[in-house]
């Protein structure tokens, strides 16, 4: 019996082990030096000046004020602080979520976006309590691919209108596409230029950090991985000035964001009820009822993203789905009460924190008083960045997005896997990402079911070592209603052409992981119309779990462990001794008239019934009464 003192320190290590789980804080502060703080310090500024220009372009793919990306951009980093898991990871605006929340304001307002916020931290929450991010799981890769894949297509041409200068209304991708290329001779030839020049500066400046030099020249690489990362602010400072100096000396020739609110936001509940443009008040139900299945969906692919991130930073430690559920929430929640959109994870700002050395969560705080300062001083400066260069950024950041390259190794793999990574691809194209996403997982559950109605099976007939033969049907999955009708037809099938309507029938059951109440009475079915003439069917070596749904089921199926087992048994249901094999293929019937008889060796035959066809021996003058009824 354990002393009272190692109980009480097994349950502090318990308590002490739970607190670092749910608070990482606690685990990391206490050993946080100088060392870290100067490259959290780094990576938090480096961040932060990747952030700002982002969150007003997405700001702008959602179809809210440009300040709403930074209310976005910061409630996040200080949450993430005390509860987050994963040290690279930065929680904030993204172009995917943007998009997802443009699909619900418009014709709306921007209260709707902030609801959605509240809403999906509160899922998220549920989610994380109840343990419920193995639902995760059922999105497979192909599905995420055509959905990310879909998406940043959307995104790009959404942003065609504000890099050409057009202006017109839409209402999803295929109208999009329309109205872009009937309007292209209404492009307006400066943001025309602007917008193609940030896209190529942007995309060279991107791989100026990949320039191969020599090792000497370590200050020159340190300098131009800094511009590569800086790249998004030096382009939109770069453009905000030259459109100063228009608007100041000469005729503007460029659209340019406007008026941007100052200060820090309005702190304040969640708005439950809101005015339409029309006037019309709308309540909480029927605000519910109009973001619809964005309430579950959103969440879940916020909480899908956040958790792809973490593992990929991870460094092959564990990922803790639950904690990062719970994180992810908080932000959310928290982040409605400034007037936030829905946030999750970036993957190219956390790849930038990554590389630029933070040491732990610590450097989300730079990032998050960066965009509390821009907030506060940044505002009025905000006016003079032309559209042109906020949608080169976008562009610039969700082309990469595109999953091209994995078709191919998809198509070596397994080709099945690309039915539903295109169905989702082209139903978010056509419909809308919410319904191509449902699709796309709805696809592939049915592929993954598909096994289970129609099994892999193979039948041959074997002889034993005692010379018995049987037909012996193997079954390649598991025993489940969706398949009981198909396994019925094919064994009965095999029983009647190879055993000839006499062979016992034998399933094995070795590969079989699990079985249901359905398939063990259909099983029992067919158990029934093989013994009506007279083919007696057995199971064999099922696992327990699978024998034990049988017999839970009251049927009256054979069953047996091993093959020695199934010997004796088919001997017991046959009343037949087998004679020895004469041919590895086929056992014939003895010849009798080569049967010789001797005074010391007497062999008398005996018949049994018709539907007993192998003729049993018996040596020696004894002769053994056959019960057919066995």
């Amino acid at each position: 019996m354990s002393s009272p003192s190692k109980l009480r320190s097994k349950r502090q290590t318990r308590c002490k082990r739970l607190l670092h789980k749910r608070l990482p804080i606690t685990k990391w502060l206490p050993e946080y030096n100088s060392e870290k703080a100067v490259a959290d310090l780094i990576a938090g500024i480096t961040v932060g000046l990747t952030v700002i220009p982002q969150a007003l372009a997405y700001a702008t793919l959602a179809g809210l004020s440009p300040q709403d990306g930074l209310y976005s951009s910061f409630m996040g980093c200080f949450v993430y602080i005390v509860f987050g898991s994963c040290k690279d990871i930065t929680l904030g605006p993204t172009a995917l979520l943007a998009l997802m929340t443009y699909q619900q304001i418009q014709g709306r307002n921007a209260d709707y976006a902030v609801l959605l916020c509240f809403l999906s931290g509160v899922v998220q929450l549920v989610m994380g309590i109840l343990h419920l991010g193995v639902l995760i799981d059922f999105i497979s890769v192909p599905v995420t691919v055509g959905f990310t894949s879909a998406t940043s297509v959307i995104i790009a041409v959404s942003q065609l209108k504000g890099l050409l200068g057009l202006q017109f209304k839409s209402g999803g991708f295929l109208d999009t596409v329309k109205k872009v290329i009937t309007n292209i001779p209404n492009a307006r030839i400066a943001d025309s230029s602007l917008g193609i020049s940030c896209i190529i500066i942007l995309l060279v400046l991107r791989k100026v950090k990949d320039v191969k030099l020599p090792a000497s020249q370590k200050g020159l690489k340190k300098a131009l991985w800094i511009l590569s990362t800086s790249r998004n602010a030096i382009v939109v400072v770069g453009c905000s000035l030259a459109a100063f100096f228009f608007e100041k000396y000469s005729t503007q020739p460029f659209k340019l964001t406007g008026e941007v609110k100052d200060g820090l936001p309005t702190f304040r509940v969640p708005p439950f009820s809101t005015e339409l443009p029309d006037g019309r008040h709308v309540g909480f139900i029927e605000m519910c009822s109009d973001l619809g299945s964005s309430i579950f969906i959103v969440p879940v692919i916020a909480v899908l993203g956040n958790v792809a991130i973490a593992k990929a930073f991870a460094s092959g430690d564990s990922v803790d789905a639950t904690q990062e559920l719970i994180t992810l929430s908080l932000s959310n929640i928290f982040g409605a009460f400034a007037g936030a959109m829905p946030i999750t994870g970036s993957f190219s700002r956390s790849a930038v924190n990554h590389a630029s050395g933070v040491a732990t969560q610590f450097g989300s705080v730079y990032t998050g008083i960066l965009v509390l300062l821009a907030l506060s001083l940044l505002t009025p400066y905000f006016y003079f960045i032309p559209k042109a260069s906020l949608a080169a950024v976008v562009i610039c950041a969700v082309v990469f997005m595109i999953e091209y390259e994995v078709v191919k190794p998809m198509w070596r793999s397994r080709r099945a896997d690309l039915v539903p990574a295109f169905a989702t691809f082209a139903l978010c194209l056509s419909v809308g990402v919410e319904l191509g996403i449902l699709a796309g997982v709805a696809v592939n559950v049915i592929l993954l079911l598909y096994p289970s109605a129609r099994p892999q099976l193979e039948a041959e007939i074997v002889t034993n070592s005692s010379g018995f033969s049987y037909v012996l049907v193997t079954v390649g999955n598991s025993l489940y209603f969706p398949g009981v009708e198909y396994i019925r037809q094919y064994v009965e099938r095999a029983a009647k052409k190879q055993g000839g309507c006499s062979m016992p029938v034998v399933i094995d059951c070795r590969y079989v992981l699990g079985a249901d109440f359905t398939a063990a009475k259909g099983i029992c079915a067919l158990s029934s119309s093989l013994a009506a003439r007279g083919q007696p069917l057995v199971l064999l070596a099922p696992r327990a779990s699978v024998a034990a749904v049988f017999s839970g089921a009251g049927s009256n199926v054979v069953v047996v462990l091993t093959h020695a087992e199934l010997d004796s048994t088919l001997h017991g249901l046959t009343g037949q001794i087998p004679l020895p094999i004469m041919t590895k293929e086929h056992t014939p019937p003895p010849n009798y008239d080569s049967l010789k008889q001797s005074d010391d060796d007497v062999t008398e035959i005996v018949i049994a019934d018709e539907q007993n066809n192998v003729p049993l021996l018996y040596k020696n003058g004894t002769i053994k009464t056959v019960n057919n009824d066995t």
